[in-house]
């Protein structure tokens, strides 16, 4: 498999600490604010891994995890790469860590000028809160999703867009045209668009996404902005674009600002992203809080950091999404472990409470 650069960011590098992001005062402040949100408590395994099955969607990668539940059971929405592009996939749980009944529902379309190697649905609408069981709301009574997809075969090959998709079953998707392009926006989106993430505040859709800039390639900074519709058609870019930028030397984001998950916590919307940093290499899971859903103020704490050496998660812990059940959080993230060709990525999780 070919050793691609946003997925093998990094070797080496030690892991960050609050210590080494703030003064103690500030950490402590920190960590005040942050109890709620805080899932220690790692699983320690992957819950979904590569199939290693010839010819599978998922044969080689699992990414980008989207937990919600609907019809008495959990579900996960992730992506499955097969050494030519990511397609999307959906696996069930009763308990939150044991996973069957994996099935490709969003595919590649050959011939698409959009889809033919790759689309990602990263999300679908559901509850806001984020200490609710995550179930779906429908629009017009169909689930409603967001994807991604990249125009080039490869590991996120081109300037990818943004669109929708609706469903009656969870299973079967109609896409739609895309709904944003990289090339309508800012210099710090025109390299490609990634990750989309969809709520509904009142009245108006919020659509999060992260994206880059361009560049003749690696290094590039990725950065989170915000776009919203009241009608699913038209989207205006966020004035104060991109919301969360990259941090200043020493910050665990001075490189990526990426992946957002957006919830509502009493007064607070709670922006759960994940940061790579130049310095160390790493890529860990952070937080952002604000009063409303268009302004954020960052937080200085690793939520969740990469493991020791020999950890599923040794290289990255990253691309949040989160839940709540029997009383705890429980933070689905990417685990990336190993180096060069024997480098596995999958979903692994933590929680608020021990396991």
């Amino acid at each position: 498999m070919k050793q691609l650069q946003r997925r093998s960011l990094l070797a080496g590098g030690g892991a960050l600490t609050i210590a080494g992001l703030a003064s103690p005062a500030l950490a402590g402040a920190a960590r005040d604010q942050n109890a709620l949100y805080r899932t220690p408590y790692k699983y320690g395994r992957l819950v979904l891994g590569p199939t290693n099955e010839a010819g599978a969607f998922d044969e080689k990668l699992v990414d980008c995890p989207f937990v919600f539940s609907a019809n008495d059971r959990f579900y996960l929405v992730y992506s499955g790469w097969d050494g030519t592009g990511y397609q999307t996939g959906i696996a069930e749980s009763q308990d939150l860590v044991s996973w069957s009944k994996r099935r490709l529902i969003l595919a590649r379309q050959p011939g698409d000028p959009i889809t033919s190697f790759n689309v990602n649905m990263a999300t679908i609408l559901r509850e806001n809160d984020l200490f609710s069981p995550g179930r779906l709301v429908k629009v017009n009574g169909r689930y409603l999703g967001a994807w991604h997809a990249y125009p080039s075969p490869g590991y996120e090959e081109g300037p990818a867009v943004i669109g929708l998709a609706w469903s009656d079953d969870l299973v079967h998707w109609e896409r739609t045209a895309p709904i944003l392009y990289p090339q309508d926006g800012a210099s710090w989106e025109r390299g490609g668009l990634y990750k989309p993430y969809l709520i509904k505040v009142g009245d108006t859709y919020h659509l999060y996404y992260n994206a880059k800039e361009v560049t003749p390639g690696w290094p590039w900074r990725e950065q989170t902005g915000l776009a919203t519709s009241k009608d699913l058609k038209t989207w205006t870019r966020h004035t104060s674009n991109p919301l969360i930028r990259n941090g200043a030397p020493g910050a665990p984001d001075t490189q990526f600002a990426s992946d957002p998950v957006v919830y509502k916590h009493g007064d607070r919307w709670v922006m759960f992203y994940f940061g790579l940093s130049t310095e160390t290499k790493k890529a860990v899971e952070l937080l952002a809080v604000g009063k409303s859903p268009g302004k954020f103020t960052k937080s200085s704490e690793v939520l969740i950091n990469v493991g020791p050496k020999g950890a599923v998660d040794d290289l990255y812990a990253h691309k949040p999404s989160v839940i709540y059940h029997d009383g705890a959080l429980y933070h689905f993230y990417c685990a990336v472990s190993g180096t060069g060709s024997k480098q596995v990525r999958g979903i692994s999780v933590a929680r608020s409470k021990p396991w």
